[in-house]
């Protein structure tokens, strides 16, 4: 469960540490700034910056129910991060399976990726996309 936070802890640690390192120098506008920019980028790489995950099995228990695809992701891969962004709010119309919080779910994606654990991975209607156009989830999302 720590590996999901690693990023995330590591980026506000640099935060603090450059933030700290600027201030004894003396430059308090630059440690302000460099502060504030990685404690977004810890923000932005979090767990927290997803939707709440479900697990695989309760994802297809309920994309079969609703129809809505199926989104696989880890915490701080950029290609989730890219999708994550572009979908805005009509993220949380989708399931989304953190694979790094549950292996059902990373033998799902390793299922349909040749093996690898590739994010972001859809699978909609049966159908599964890696690493899909954030245009084309967003085309799924709309229907």
């Amino acid at each position: 469960m720590m590996r999901r936070w690693r990023l995330s802890i590591g980026m506000f640690v640099l935060a603090l540490f450059l933030g700290i390192t600027s201030l004894v120098a003396g430059n308090t506008g630059t440690a302000v700034i460099l502060f504030l920019v990685f404690a977004v980028l810890a923000a932005l790489v979090s767990p927290r910056a997803f939707p709440k995950s479900v697990t695989d099995a309760r994802a297809k228990q309920l994309s079969a129910a609703d129809g809505r695809a199926i989104v696989y992701w880890r915490p701080g891969c950029p290609f989730c991060m890219r999708l994550r962004a572009s979908l805005g709010r009509d993220a949380r119309r989708l399931h989304w399976v953190d694979i790094w919080a549950d292996p059902e779910g990373a033998a799902s994606v390793r299922a349909v990726a040749d093996g690898n654990e590739t994010v972001p991975t859809v699978i909609a209607a049966g159908t599964a996309m890696v690493n899909p156009d954030p245009s084309k989830v967003r085309e799924l999302v709309a229907l």
